[in-house]
């Protein structure tokens, strides 16, 4: 295992403070906040550490403030409901005493029933198309260098976008994206895990569909960006070590609101899990001189 893969698992080994209390560690990855799929992974990784013999199939979680990259995150579980088929629990992280996400993880036993999904629709394949840090190190020059490491920080979730957007000239576009992605390296055969990594991982990104159709981007003069909530739905097994296409449509902008949905294929076409977020895309007016 690649070390910074190795660094990503141990960052979902949270530490139990207390009857379903739990600590994470934060980490920075060059954004001016904490990460909000670091958030997510770790809410629904507490969560299950509360249950057994039951895998998660729906989160749903509310961001309620920016987090900080260097102070650790206490998360608590409260046991809502055990019934014969499902389970339900809610999270809450806080940083210093304060909320930073609040949601709910829905878990199920494992059964037969009718299945079906949508057809995975056509992609390039992820050999043919560069990293993003490929595509950021060719911007370097023309970027202030205030924002450096934020694009040149190695991650440990690798992207391949299809029609990247240049951040510092995009064009207008259909609210349409796709990008693959996987961890850098080989992950334990451990399918909780897999899980709160592709929660971690399917925040990566998101946002940026609703603003695609306005030809701005998150380097956009005056632009406040950020997430406001998130939901996930697992619908089969999955291993985030091996190539996941992420195909992302906004069906609507409106009110400084922009609405995303995805849908994650394995490279063999299957559906293995769904999305939807709604962000904050915030042209700020200038200020009168």
């Amino acid at each position: 295992m690649l070390e910074i893969t190795r660094k990503l698992v141990e960052l979902m080994d949270l530490a139990p403070i207390g009857d379903d209390h739990f600590q994470g560690e934060s980490e920075d990855l060059g954004f001016p906040n904490l990460f909000g799929g670091h958030v997510l992974g770790q809410a629904l990784m507490a969560t299950t550490r509360t249950i057994e013999d039951r895998m998660p199939h729906s989160m749903h979680a509310y961001f309620l403030r920016p987090g900080n990259g260097s102070a650790p995150i206490d998360y608590e579980v409260q046991r809502v409901r055990d019934g014969g088929s499902f389970s339900v629990r809610r999270v809450i992280a806080r940083q210093d005493g304060k909320e930073i996400l609040t949601g709910s993880v829905s878990f199920h036993v494992e059964e037969d029933g009718f299945d079906h999904q949508l057809d995975m629709p056509e992609a390039p394949a992820p050999e043919s198309l560069k990293t993003e840090q490929e595509l950021n190190q060719d911007l370097l020059a023309r970027v202030p260098e205030k924002f450096h490491h934020q694009l040149m920080r190695n991650r440990p979730i690798e992207i391949r976008p299809v029609d990247p957007v240049n951040p510092l000239n995009p064009e207008i576009k259909p609210p349409h994206k796709q990008s693959w992605l996987r961890t850098q390296g080989e992950l334990p055969d451990d399918p909780i895990l897999h899980r709160c990594l592709l929660a971690y991982a399917s925040d990566f990104a998101f946002l940026g569909t609703s603003l695609n159709p306005h030809g701005v981007a998150f380097m956009t003069p005056n632009m406040q960006v950020a997430s406001l909530d998130h939901a996930i739905w697992f619908h089969r097994d999955l291993r985030m070590d091996d190539w996941l296409l992420y195909d992302k449509d906004s069906p609507s902008a409106a009110g400084g609101r922009g609405f995303n949905r995805g849908n994650v294929f394995s490279r063999d076409g299957r559906l293995v899990a769904s999305t939807a977020q709604e962000a904050l895309i915030r042209r700020r007016r200038p200020k009168a001189g």
